[in-house]
């Protein structure tokens, strides 16, 4: 197959590409506007290998989309390109509209007309999966119940109300035009690779180098964790064998506390770093406690037992072996984060 990946150079999108092409003979055609969190650094292996292509293409680009179709001939499309970030989306609610509202649906217009013109039997085969959060359920405070497919949407900030948007148009296109869609919903996820603004990253780095660790609140907001590499596994099952229409959550089966998250990183930290930054005893002493953001949810928790039953896909990963895995993983890729920490990943990617 070539499997055209919107956002590649992303977290989440990076990850699907490097398993794609390390458990697979299949083609990718990477597509990234390589805004300040998509980093081709995170794709080691992928430049020189004959079965990648990137296209520096922005999906609020409708012509430059048309063309990169029209050029690759892809055999499904798997639609990751996001702003994902809650704090920014408070901030600055602009881009994430443009990108999650009308990057997708310049993403499904595009792939529609594409499908379209193709033969009965790639059209058959055609696949958009469309790549989602569990963020647009939105909170549930107070309860012992799990996000379901079924889950009414109820998204609290900007970002999961531009998200929850993006889903229900992937849907319409589907029971409108008959186009072959498949949806993810996933819980958070972490790994190696992921921008340091988020929280187990910011935690690792900011403890190293002897900063405070910020935790929201009083911390005990609840997420369930899913391990970067475990997700790319599910996406990659969902498009093989994914039922044309379905929904599928995907999560780790790990609910954490971010204070618990956070105390978590300072023991590996303790095993692993014992010699700590000038003035520093103990990793946890640099826990700091800092004002909750407006609409900050209390706990998001994933029913994964559909992608389970259906297509026998669990994580590999506990949160105890995924996490080491995390910690190790910064403390050998110094170079790969002190880039982006300094911003010549991205000086130089402009040529700046």
């Amino acid at each position: 197959m070539k499997i055209l990946v919107s956002g590649g150079a992303g977290f989440i999108g990076s990850a699907v590409i490097r398993h794609i092409l390390r458990e697979s003979n299949d083609f990718i055609v990477n597509v990234d506007a390589l805004t300040y969190a998509g980093n081709l650094e995170s794709l080691p292996n992928a430049e020189g290998n004959e079965r990648y292509s990137f296209e520096h293409v922005n999906i609020c680009d409708f012509a430059a989309l048309e063309k990169v179709l029209k050029e690759h001939q892809p055999d499904a499309v798997m639609h990751l390109a996001a702003e994902s970030h809650v704090d920014r989306s408070i901030d600055g609610p602009a881009d994430f509209i443009q990108t999650n509202l009308v990057g997708t649906f310049n993403m499904l217009e595009v792939s529609r007309q594409y499908w379209k013109k193709l033969s009965a039997e790639k059209q058959a085969s055609f696949r958009f999966h469309h790549i989602s959060t569990d963020e647009v359920y939105g909170d549930l405070e107070g309860t012992n119940e799990l996000f379901t497919e079924h889950t009414a949407y109820e998204p609290s900030s900007p970002y999961s109300a531009s998200k929850a948007g993006s889903d229900h148009l992937v849907r319409a296109w589907g029971r409108t035009y008959g186009f072959p869609v498949l949806v993810t919903n996933c819980s958070n996820n972490y790994g190696p690779y992921h921008f340091p603004e988020k929280l187990i990253p910011l935690v690792i780095l900011n403890a190293i180098e002897g900063k405070p660790l910020p935790v929201y609140g009083s911390g005990l907001q609840v997420r369930d964790w899913l391990y970067v590499e475990d997700h790319a596994r599910a996406l990659c099952k969902v498009l093989a064998d994914g039922e044309i229409g379905e929904t599928y959550n995907i999560g780790g089966h790990n609910e954490k506390a971010n204070i618990d998250v956070v105390r978590a990183i300072c023991q590996l930290l303790e095993e692993l770093v014992p010699n700590k930054p000038s003035g520093v005893e103990r990793y946890e002493d640099l826990i700091t406690f800092v004002s909750d953001r407006p609409g900050h949810d209390v706990r998001y928790a994933i029913d994964a037992s559909k992608i389970e039953r259906n297509l026998g896909w669990v994580p590999k990963e506990t949160f105890e072996s995924g996490l080491r895995k995390t910690v190790q993983w910064y403390l050998s890729n110094e170079v790969w984060w002190k880039r982006v920490l300094d911003g010549s990943y991205n000086r130089e990617r402009l040529g700046q």
